[in-house]
């Protein structure tokens, strides 16, 4: 088989190809590391000026000054005169509230019941909830500079002293928790917050209504004062807290109330009635010689002693018992 001739031979060499140019023309930026951080040459402030900018505090700017001015507003004399009249305002309001609360308690008295510590609150809520290994009940005293007038020590400096922040924090945890337990149960309403701060407030003037009637009915003179009383009718919430707690997570879990609800209610309540009775007895149970240290009572007759006994037992178990039934079921 032979090839067909062409009548035109091929060329020796083929034409050149051409590449198409592109019309538009990009240039690629030129990429370069950025230049190493120089160390400042002067420190800022917190509010980004330095410190030449910041002027130095102007005559009677006060404490004012060692801030920026914020375009001079800081020494505008109107400013000025406005912080004075709120500063006296506020002294003013200060001064009205401690005159008015002077008229029912004394201030420096209040202030006394406050003065504890952490170790002191740790050590207390254990004494509250296991009273029964604790010694001695006994409150401690100090003589003043004459040598012969004595005071009770603060709660810092003696643990047997009664004060008003474990029951202050308890009443205002029992009050949140009520609720929070209402909510969860879907019967939270507004109202509920006002009828169970109102419900634990009566409770607590319930019960110093009736160990002042008591008192009153025994004669029973003792230098213990109304905080004293209501210091040791708030100490029943934290075991209603607790109790209250351990109920609504075995009711959450186990779908009711199982015993152990009911033992840790009942453990609470004597634990509670325990440290009362042993707590109280300086108040109601002042069986010291006439000649002893001042404020330590006096010598009762044994018939008036067993009285005040019965009293102090009743007021400590049966009592407190039906309170902390009516509060557990708020």
């Amino acid at each position: 088989m032979q090839r067909s001739t062409y009548p035109n031979p091929p060329p020796a060499h083929s034409p050149p190809l051409h590449h198409p140019v592109p019309q538009h023309v990009s240039t690629v930026p030129q990429l370069r590391s950025p230049p190493p951080p120089q160390p400042p040459s002067q420190p800022h402030s917190a509010y980004g000026f330095s410190q030449q900018q910041q002027p130095g505090p102007a005559p009677g700017a006060g404490a004012y000054g060692a801030y920026p001015n914020f375009g001079g507003f800081m020494n505008d004399p109107t400013a000025q005169m406005g912080f004075q009249i709120g500063k006296s305002a506020v002294d003013a309001g200060q001064q009205y509230v401690e005159q008015n609360l002077g008229r029912f308690v004394s201030v420096s008295a209040l202030k006394h019941y406050f003065n504890v510590s952490n170790s002191y609150v740790v050590n207390k809520l254990y004494i509250v909830l296991f009273p029964w290994w604790h010694r001695p009940w006994s409150r401690q005293q100090r003589l003043s500079n004459n040598g012969q007038d004595g005071y009770y020590l603060p709660p810092r400096e003696d643990i047997n002293s009664p004060d008003m922040y474990i029951p202050m924090m308890a009443l205002v945890t029992y009050i949140l928790l009520s609720t929070l337990l209402a909510g969860l149960r879907g019967a939270f309403h507004p109202e509920l917050l006002g009828y169970t701060a109102t419900l634990a407030l009566s409770v607590m003037l319930l019960e110093i209504a009736v160990i002042k009637l008591g008192t009153f009915l025994l004669s029973i003179s003792s230098s213990s004062q109304l905080l004293d009383l209501l210091a040791y009718s708030g100490y029943k919430f934290v075991g209603v807290i607790i109790s209250t707690l351990l109920s609504e997570f075995l009711s959450l879990f186990l779908g009711h109330r199982a015993a152990i609800a009911w033992i840790v209610f009942l453990h609470c309540y004597l634990a509670n009635a325990f440290f009362l009775l042993r707590s109280l007895r300086y108040v109601l149970l002042p069986d010291q010689s006439a000649g002893a240290t001042p404020g330590q009572g006096y010598t009762v007759a044994r018939g008036q002693r067993n009285r005040r006994t019965q009293f102090l037992f009743v007021y400590s178990y049966l009592v407190q018992f039906g309170f902390m039934v009516w509060l557990s079921r708020v």
